[in-house]
């Protein structure tokens, strides 16, 4: 529960609830932690801001905010936000609901800046910082008269040891505990802005006077205003060129000294093809809604090829179905792939060793074999086994499995697809001594692997349509041959948690996050930690549309399905937390920070409807 001595961070509670939004997407949902609208305190952010968020302050998206989770998610972030509270409050002699809320606008924002932790010189690394707390906190001064009272208020004395100073003509003020600096404060224009650190405020009045800002970034403005909302609960931006260089540096800081991992990082930097990633999140009946939107850098060599096939593969999968990927050109997507795996660090696979371990496994060349028809549709899916399929003789020792892959393409050339196919069963038979036979299933041909051993087996055919499929685990053919009554497409799960929107598109993804990841359906090992587990737990299922807008950015809609928590009692209050500061400066005379463009507001999501709601109203969601 969020209770009313407990009101505050924002940064931490935000960036919490955000990432429960992870899971296959975790790369997408590691950069996604927090946003709001683009406005003024944009251009208080330096430039190279590793992540910049505004997140909203109205009292009533916290509420529902509340309402998300299990228990055991909502006593964790309870723990957080105790922690936090204390060290940015109730230590500095402050009480949110008297002190802060009074002067609060309605949009607050954080940043984390781009330091990496390199060496120092003498070789040493530097001491890290807080891990939760966030760089900047910029907050909208509503209420100038209230803050002013705030600015005289000094009981937290006996506490802390004020030390005041200016910079740039800038009056700072600062806490001091033994020989360190905790806390550093500042006035700019309407805005109280917070760090963690003397020279990381020092970096926001030099933008403040003019030096590079987040909000003059190429693209930024007018990317976000493609995803606009009217009453967004966050707004995230995430700088890629920075991200890249950073997790470049991590990865390999042990084979490198200090200059050269420097010099890494700025050429990584610049050949980066993509400059952001941004999202605005919406708080919906169900769960967590994020409008998104990436873009290249306005020098890249990159284009993209613009073309949004919606897929219809999930049409011929079935209802059961637990996780699908659909795209819409599989020889685009790995072109794109490899493309941008030059400038990624955090590429799962590198494309040559795709490649290498394809002709050296199966002697077939991914560019010469097997792209050149597959330039279709296609989509990859899990499902599991029904009892039935599991009981028969032959699959007995298929069980452990509980589930099969099936992967499906439209084969843009059938001839050279046919040819592939019989390639590979010559190798799986002679090289790999599998039973390969010809079979059917009703009236369609099949062909089927069976490993001498057991265990494994694999089955391809055709589709109507020039549908070619693979499935490889338990036996899942009958789940897709012939065509399923009910389909994915159908499934109420599915249906609430995929976006409709953008359309058309060019390729979708679904997680049922409670059957796969949450259950002992896979039987798999115990692959997350305690804390990833408990996240989990708080979410229902992940969907994914995506489109490519044009020539230099893409769009994706991601709807997180949550668990809701049970509503608290009436005699345990509640309130929404909203951002707060710590000891504050005298108000310096200068001038108010001059506005960043605002998004241009569209229409704010409907709530999602109910697993009992009809298709024609989901199809009506404004997602």
């Amino acid at each position: 529960m969020l209770t009313k001595n407990k009101p505050f961070l924002l940064p931490a509670l935000g960036a919490t609830i955000l990432l429960i939004g992870g899971g296959a997407t975790a790369y997408w949902l590691l950069v996604q932690r927090n946003l709001s609208q683009v406005n003024a305190p944009a251009q208080l952010i330096p430039q190279d801001a590793l992540l910049t968020a505004s997140i909203s302050t109205d009292s009533e998206q916290w509420e529902q905010l509340s309402e998300y989770g299990t228990a055991e998610t909502k006593a964790a972030l309870e723990k957080q936000l105790t922690q936090l509270r204390d060290e940015l409050l109730t230590t500095n002699g402050y009480n949110y609901e008297k002190d802060i809320q009074p002067w609060l606008g309605e949009t607050a924002i954080i940043a984390y800046l781009s330091s990496v932790a390199l060496p120092t010189d003498t070789g040493q690394e530097p001491p890290s910082g807080r891990s939760l707390l966030p760089d900047i906190i910029v907050l909208p001064i509503e209420n100038p008269d209230q803050a002013k009272e705030l600015l005289e208020k000094a009981n937290s004395q006996k506490a802390n040891q004020f030390v005041e100073r200016s910079y740039e003509g800038i009056r700072i003020r600062e806490t001091q505990k033994g020989n360190s600096r905790e806390l550093s404060t500042t006035v700019l224009g309407r805005f109280l802005v917070v760090t963690n650190n003397p020279k990381t405020t020092e970096r926001v009045i030099d933008t403040y006077k003019g030096a590079a800002s987040v909000a003059a970034t190429p693209g930024y403005v007018k990317e976000l205003s493609k995803i606009g909302a009217s009453e967004p609960f966050a707004q995230v931006y995430l700088n890629i060129p920075t991200f890249s260089a950073i997790a470049a540096a991590n990865s390999t800081r042990a084979g490198l000294p200090n200059g050269a991992l420097r010099s890494q990082n700025e050429n990584l930097a610049a050949s980066q093809q993509w400059q952001g990633i941004a999202a605005t999140v919406m708080l919906e009946r169900e769960g967590m809604h994020f409008q998104g939107i990436s873009w290249l850098k306005p020098n890249s060599s990159q284009k993209n090829a613009v073309q949004n096939n919606t897929s219809r593969l999930p049409r011929r999968l079935p209802e059961e179905t637990w996780f699908m990927l659909s795209g819409g050109n599989l020889a685009q997507f790995w072109q794109d792939y490899a493309q941008g795996a030059e400038s990624n660090p955090l590429t799962p696979i590198p494309p040559v060793n795709i490649t290498a371990g394809l002709q050296a496994t199966l002697g077939l060349d991914l560019e010469k074999d097997l792209l050149p028809w597959m330039g279709g549709e296609f989509s990859i899916a899990l499902i599991p086994a029904s009892r039935n399929a599991l009981a028969l003789p032959e699959n007995q020792q298929s069980s452990q499995l509980g589930a099969g892959v099936v992967f499906m393409i439209q084969a843009s050339d059938r001839k050279l697809a046919e040819k592939s196919l019989k390639q590979l069963d010559e190798v799986m038979a002679t090289r790999y001594q599998f039973i390969v036979e010809e079979t059917k299933l009703g009236r369609q041909p099949l062909v089927s692997w069976a490993s001498p051993l057991g265990g494994v087996s694999a089955t391809h055919g055709w589709l109507e349509g020039n549908v070619v499929f693979l499935t490889l685990g338990a036996p899942i053919v009958s789940a897709i041959v012939p065509q399923p009554q009910a389909t994915l497409i159908q499934n109420p799960l599915f249906q609430e948690s995929v976006p409709t929107k953008p359309n058309p598109s060019n390729g979708q993804f679904f997680l049922d996050v409670e059957d796969t990841i949450n259950s002992s359906n896979l039987n798999l090992p115990q692959l997350l930690s305690p804390d990833q587990k408990r996240l989990a737990k708080a979410v229902r299922a992940i969907g994914v549309t995506t489109a490519i807008s044009d020539e230099r950015s893409n769009r994706f809609d991601l709807f997180v399905q949550l668990q809701k928590a049970t509503k608290p009692t009436p005699s345990t209050p509640t309130t929404s937390p909203a951002p707060s500061a710590s000891p504050t400066p005298t108000a310096s005379p200068t001038p108010s920070a001059s506005p960043t463009p605002t998004a241009s507001p569209t229409p704010s999501a409907s709530p999602t409807p109910s697993a009992s709601s009809s298709i024609d109203l989901e199809r009506n969601r404004n997602r």
